[in-house]
């Protein structure tokens, strides 16, 4: 019975390991470069990994963010516990316009960091003051947060004849 118990689960995490990284390819971000920082014999080395993202509800505005991704057998093979470093760069590319309205936190992207615990996420808010988009990048796990994060800001401005909108028109209070 435990044999069996033991296949089955076995059989779960690798079908999770092969299938998660294709599900977060056909929606996920771009992958710009990776950077190995840790040499592994015969395994494959510990990396940076930067992405690019557009925020799906704003258009001008893309996100590029840092995480670190782990080598070794436990990283071959989709097992390993990713750490919650993270760093985030948001910029205007282009004439910001909304799509519809959005609430203050909410969720822009989310990707799992391992295969049941973990999950980064990125949200969004408005500074009404400023007229300055805020994004947070977090990871959080089932049992505890982590305090590893990054914000970035987003002035918006005129793009070429078109006139800035003001974010605070968008919020859904």
């Amino acid at each position: 019975m435990f044999r069996r118990f033991t296949a089955t689960l076995l059989a779960a995490f690798v079908s999770l390991s092969i299938a998660a990284p294709v599900a977060m390819a056909a929606d996920g971000p771009e992958l710009i470069f990776k950077k190995s920082t840790v040499w592994k014999f015969l395994t494959p080395d510990h990396k940076l990994a930067t992405y690019a993202i557009d925020d799906p509800l704003i258009d001008g505005v893309a996100c590029h963010f840092t995480v670190p991704e782990k080598g070794g057998i436990s990283g071959m093979f989709g097992v390993a516990e990713e750490v919650s470093d993270v760093s985030l760069a948001c910029r205007q590319v282009g004439p910001v316009s909304f799509k519809e309205k959005f609430e203050q936190g909410d969720e822009m992207f989310r990707t799992r960091r391992s295969l049941l615990f973990k999950k980064t996420r990125i949200v969004r808010g408005c500074d009404k003051t400023r007229n300055v988009l805020v994004y947070l990048i977090y990871s959080d796990k089932l049992i505890e947060g982590s305090p590893k994060n990054s914000t970035s800001t987003v002035p918006i401005m005129p793009w070429g004849d078109n006139e800035a909108p003001r974010c605070a028109d968008w919020l859904d209070e």
